[in-house]
């Protein structure tokens, strides 16, 4: 339940970070930097409800925890360099983006694996 758990805070965080975007940050960043905020809110989002769904799950099928760790990251490093990143960041930040998405690259790649194995009965 605790990548269930993780997977809420992230649609709760994602919430409050597109309000301050949308509210806070208009016309405070450029139209740019704007959309680098709102695509790191939107990929928070659904890998946030991924996390949320697949963390139920992880009691009823073996193997699916490193599914939950890869999006937790992906989230920190994809959607967490971006919001750095639009706030006039360093720039060095600017290659952990691609890390987070190989990290929910993974996952996904990793969760049809399992769900094909289930639906296998290995």
């Amino acid at each position: 339940m605790i990548w269930s758990a993780i997977g809420a805070l992230a649609l709760m965080i994602a919430v409050g970070t597109g309000a301050f975007g949308a509210h806070g940050l208009k016309g405070r960043l450029s139209p740019e930097m704007l959309s680098v905020w709102e695509t790191a809110v939107r990929y928070q989002a659904w890998h946030g409800l991924a996390l949320l769904v697949v963390g139920f799950q992880v009691d009823r099928f073996s193997g699916l925890w490193p599914v939950c760790a890869l999006y937790a990251a992906g989230i920190l490093m994809f959607s967490g360099s971006l919001y750095v990143l639009a706030l006039d960041g360093p720039r060095w930040l600017g290659p952990v983006t691609p890390l987070g998405g190989t990290a929910w690259l993974i996952g996904h790649g990793w969760l049809a694996w399992r769900l094909w194995q289930a639906s296998r009965g290995a």
